[in-house]
C-alpha cells in the first residue's frame, strides 16, 4: 500500500526530439520513471519506429494509451469541424484525456521536456494531483544539449524531422505548407487520408487543414511552395552542412501544442 505522501513520476513521450532527450537524461536519475504515450492511431510511421528504437536503446517500457473514441468518431461527433489553432479539440480527447484517465487521482510528478532556451508553457493539467517537472530549465539545457544528448546515446533524432520539423498527428494542422508538400512525397497515402477529412463545397462552409486552401488545392502549387521554401532557406538540407527541417522551421511562430509537440 502506498504511503500518503510518495509520488508517482511520469514522463509522457510524443515521439518528438525533447522528450526522448528528456528519458535519456532521467533514465539513471529517476530508476522508478513511467514512460507513456498516448497513441493517436494517427502517427508517422516514422514515430513509431523511433518509439521501438528508444525501448530498445534505454531498455524501457513503454505504456501505450489510446483514446476511448477514434478521431473519425469525433470528428462525425464535432459534425465535420477540423480541429484548428484556434479550436485544438484534437489534442484534449485523443492525448489528454487519456493521460488524465491513466493518472487517475494518484499524485505524480509530470516531467515536460521544455528547454532553457525556449519561451513557452507546457501541459499544466486542472487536476491539482499532477504536478509538472521541468528538468531542462532547472538544470539550464538549451537545445545543444538536447542534440547532444540524442546523438551520444545513439538514440538520434526522429527520421520524420528530414522533412518535418515536428512530432504529432500525420494530419496537424500546425504544420507549414511546404510540410504538407513532404508529407505528400513522403507518404501519400496519408496525405490522401487527409485530403478525406476536408469538406470543400460552394454551398457548405469550407473544413480544411491548410489556412485558405485545401490539400487539393495546396498540392497544384507544389513546385510553387518548394520553391518559395527555397528562396527562404538557402541550404542543402541533411547535407554536410546543412540543417534538419527541425533546425529550421522550429522556431516558427505559431507553436503547437505542447502535448503534441515535445
Amino acid at each position: 500500500m502506498k504511503k500518503s505522501d510518495e509520488r508517482r513520476h511520469v514522463l509522457s513521450l510524443s515521439g518528438g526530439k525533447d522528450s526522448a532527450a528528456l528519458a535519456v537524461y532521467l533514465h539513471d536519475k529517476i530508476p522508478n520513471l513511467e514512460y507513456v504515450f498516448m497513441d493517436t492511431g494517427y502517427e508517422l510511421p516514422e514515430t513509431y519506429d523511433f518509439l521501438q528504437r528508444m525501448r530498445a536503446m534505454l531498455g524501457i517500457e513503454i505504456k501505450v494509451l489510446k483514446p476511448k473514441r477514434d478521431f473519425e468518431t469525433w470528428l462525425e461527433l464535432k459534425g465535420g469541424y477540423l480541429p484548428s489553432p484556434f479550436k485544438r479539440w484534437c489534442t484534449d480527447v485523443l492525448k489528454i484525456s487519456p493521460y488524465e484517465l491513466y493518472i487517475g487521482n494518484d499524485k505524480i510528478f509530470s516531467y515536460i521536456g521544455i528547454r532553457a532556451d525556449e519561451d513557452r508553457e507546457g501541459y499544466l493539467s486542472s487536476k491539482d494531483n499532477i504536478i509538472p517537472r521541468y528538468p531542462f530549465i532547472e538544470d539550464g539545457l538549451v537545445y545543444a544539449d538536447i542534440e547532444n544528448l540524442l546523438e551520444s546515446s545513439g538514440l538520434g533524432f526522429p527520421e520524420y524531422y528530414k522533412w518535418r520539423s515536428r512530432s504529432g498527428c500525420f494530419f496537424c494542422f500546425f504544420q507549414q505548407k511546404i510540410e504538407w508538400v513532404n508529407l505528400h512525397n513522403e507518404h501519400p497515402d496519408l496525405f490522401k487520408k487527409a485530403m478525406e477529412y476536408e469538406k470543400v463545397g460552394k454551398d457548405q462552409k469550407r473544413f480544411t487543414w491548410s489556412q485558405e486552401e485545401s490539400l487539393s488545392e495546396l498540392i497544384e502549387r507544389k513546385e510553387q511552395i518548394i520553391e518559395s521554401f527555397k528562396d527562404k532557406v538557402p541550404v542543402k538540407l541533411n547535407g554536410p552542412n546543412g540543417r534538419k527541417l527541425v533546425d529550421i522551421l522550429g522556431g516558427c511562430t505559431q507553436r503547437a501544442c505542447i502535448v503534441c509537440d515535445l
